[in-house]
């Protein structure tokens, strides 16, 4: 065990939450996955918990992979996969697998599983992002025209191949990427550009849909569930009226493991709205834990934002945890109808592959800055420097 401990470096206490919440998680996942089971005709919840230790060990072990990197590779990687990225997203439009109304995975040959590319498209955006905002000009960050091909265009074309079957999802990422940008520096005036430019291509791609339906069947759910978060009583919200039932009759301690009444009513029990299957099962106690972990988490990824060595480093790790977190509180937003229904899943906790493995290796990237040793030239320049550490030097 202790060897073990030792090979596992960097900030212990995002290990400690990693693996904790991803340990929890088989309690809740067993539990809530008897509803999916018996819609499938199988009624075997321990395959379905099989499954999803599998895919828990398999993303701490790509955590662990990660994690062992040298973080200044992590640029590098998102150049070559930005077009990878692009390609698979494309490849989903048109040829990918599609799972209640909605054409989001590609399967993999031969693997038999399906992978969800828009998780991994965001992950690459977001250290592109980082790179070229840690390598441009300041007076090219200052610059609409300059800063555009290297840092809009990427924007627009990821969110824009996930916007047709996500819209969620692309919004999200759209968001995220307008935060790394104003924490990197960029000028405000630019990024109320690009929200402008964002609200006109949602509004043209509305209009093309009502135009030629075929483009995308997604926006009559759009419109219905925003009807029913605005006006419920004339919306369809069955799926929040049951979620806010399982975390009313949770009350404080919970009824127990397992015991869980809603997780039979609730569609997607296991992923989307595993924390109202939480709450039911652990109360408000294990409720507020829950979010107590995503809280602390983000914390340590502050710290590791402030004692990054370099630029690049702070705006990695501050991009990645930021996705992780943002996603962390959407999912649970809507489980206690502050937000519309999303279809975003808990990080580390929830059912799916794609999410695990993803959510693990960005934690792996901010564990990877957090070691802060740096294989190649100790000293970085000061361009490349952490503003927050540059002020202190």
């Amino acid at each position: 065990m202790a060897q073990i401990l030792q090979r596992l470096q960097g900030d212990r206490t995002l290990w400690v939450i990693a693996v904790l919440l991803a340990l929890f998680s088989l309690m809740p996942v067993y539990s809530a996955s008897s509803n999916i089971a018996y819609m499938y005709g199988s009624g075997d919840t321990f395959t379905m918990l099989a499954k999803h230790g599998i895919h828990l060990l398999l993303g701490l072990l790509l955590m662990f992979a990660v994690h062992n990197m040298n973080y200044r590779h992590f640029g590098a990687i998102a150049v070559v996969m930005m077009p990878v990225a692009v390609v698979l997203l494309i490849y989903t439009y048109f040829g990918g697998v599609n799972t209640s109304n909605a054409t989001r995975w590609i399967r993999i040959p031969f693997l038999g599983f399906t992978f969800q590319t828009s998780a991994l498209a965001s992950v690459v955006l977001l250290l592109y992002l980082a790179r070229n905002l840690a390598k441009i000009d300041k007076a090219d960050l200052r610059s609409f025209k300059h800063s555009f091909t290297r840092l809009l265009l990427p924007i627009f074309v990821i969110c824009g191949l996930i916007l047709p079957s996500n819209f969620s999802t692309a919004a999200l990422v759209f968001i995220m990427c307008m935060m790394l940008l104003f924490v990197g520096g960029y000028a405000l005036k630019n990024l109320l550009y690009l929200l402008g430019g964002g609200v006109v291509v949602l509004a043209l791609f509305i209009t093309l849909v009502m135009a030629f339906p075929n483009i995308s069947n997604r926006v009559a759910t759009w419109k219905a569930r925003i009807e029913s978060f605005v006006s419920p009583e004339k919306g369809d919200n069955y799926q929040v009226h049951k979620a806010k039932m399982a975390i009313a009759q949770g009350e404080i301690i919970g009824k127990g493991p397992g015991k869980s009444v809603q997780k039979n009513f609730l569609p997607q029990s296991n992923s989307d709205f595993i924390y109202a299957v939480i709450v039911e099962e652990f109360g408000l106690i294990g409720g507020f834990l829950v979010v107590a972990f995503y809280v602390l988490f983000f914390v340590r990824v502050l710290i590791v934002t402030t004692k990054a060595p370099t630029n690049f480093a702070m705006l990695a790790a501050f991009g990645t945890g930021l996705g992780i977190i943002i996603q962390a509180f959407v999912n649970l937003g809507v489980a206690v109808n502050l937000l519309p229904v999303t279809g975003q899943t808990l990080p580390l906790i929830s059912a799916g592959g794609s999410s695990i493995w993803m959510t693990c290796i960005s934690i792996g990237i901010i564990l990877s800055i957090s070691r802060g040793k740096l294989e190649e030239n100790p000293e970085p320049a000061p361009e490349e420097m952490n503003p927050i550490n540059a002020a202190h030097a």
